[in-house]
């Protein structure tokens, strides 16, 4: 069988990522029409469709061809064509995010988060592990770290190996990351000692939870609640509750006959 051209693949696969398609024969015998009730029809190649369900791409039940995990992946790796394979993996969300700096929008990758992945977990109620705000208080504390260069490096530093020029070799920091870099640093401040290292283990060095509790040889299922209270403690940093309005009136306490002294 000759394989499709990409086209053809990712139209099919965009097609039935909506929702299973009925496979209708038509007097063409080269055609078919895939109709969706919910979205309407196209005209597919025979091959096309073959192709799919003999790759995997898709599944045939009761004369619908819906689309499969392999098939999705197939359709993020040919819509991602500036790193393919990269794409294949990545599942990419733009959050938006309100602070005293205006508005932001950030773009996570849903396949690497443990925030994410917490977020679409429930619990026995039936409620997200990890409500809103906590995910986005947690991914504005990736994005500073990330843009604050704070990762660790892996290359070599040649500064230190004293090879090349100094002021070539090393890294500029702008104000934009030192910003960054302040914002983290208060924030952890905020947050404290004893929460601040489950917030970088897992928001930005990106452990899942059972990392975390071996390495910090910590109970198991331990580290949830704890990365819980440290959302919400950072959550708070990042968003501060309104100070109560004080009632300027002067209340005194006395008897029903108690007449005050004016001198």
């Amino acid at each position: 069988m000759m394989e499709p051209a990409n086209k053809e693949i990712a139209r099919l696969l965009r097609f039935i990522a909506k929702g299973a398609a009925e496979i209708v024969e038509t007097q063409s015998s080269d055609r078919l029409v895939l109709e969706s009730g919910a979205y309407g029809t196209i005209s597919a190649t025979r091959n096309v469709v073959k192709f799919a369900l003999s790759r995997g791409l898709g599944a045939l039940s009761k004369g619908k061809i819906s689309i499969s995990d392999a098939g999705r992946a197939r359709l993020r790796r040919l819509e991602c064509t500036n790193d393919p394979y990269a794409g294949q993996h990545r599942s990419e969300a733009t959050i938006a995010i309100d602070d005293d700096r205006g508005s932001m929008r950030l773009r996570s990758n849903d396949a690497e988060s443990p925030l994410a992945m917490l977020r679409k977990r429930k619990d026995a109620k039936g409620l997200p592990l990890i409500d809103d705000e906590a995910f986005k208080a947690g991914e504005r504390l990736r994005s500073d770290f990330t843009l604050g260069n704070l990762m660790p490096s892996i290359g070599v530093n040649w500064d230190v190996t004293g090879s090349g020029s100094r002021a070539n070799a090393v890294l500029e920091i702008t104000d934009t990351a030192l910003a960054a870099r302040q914002r983290v640093e208060w924030a952890l401040e905020a947050v404290g000692p004893e929460l601040s290292g489950v917030l970088i283990d897992v928001c930005c060095f990106l452990k899942g939870l059972e990392t975390v509790e071996r390495e910090r040889q910590w109970p198991v299922r331990s580290a949830k609640l704890i990365l819980k209270t440290a959302l919400a403690v950072l959550d708070r940093h990042y968003h501060p509750p309104a100070l109560a309005r004080r009632n300027p009136r002067i209340i005194h306490w006395g008897t029903e006959d108690y007449r005050p002294v004016i001198n």
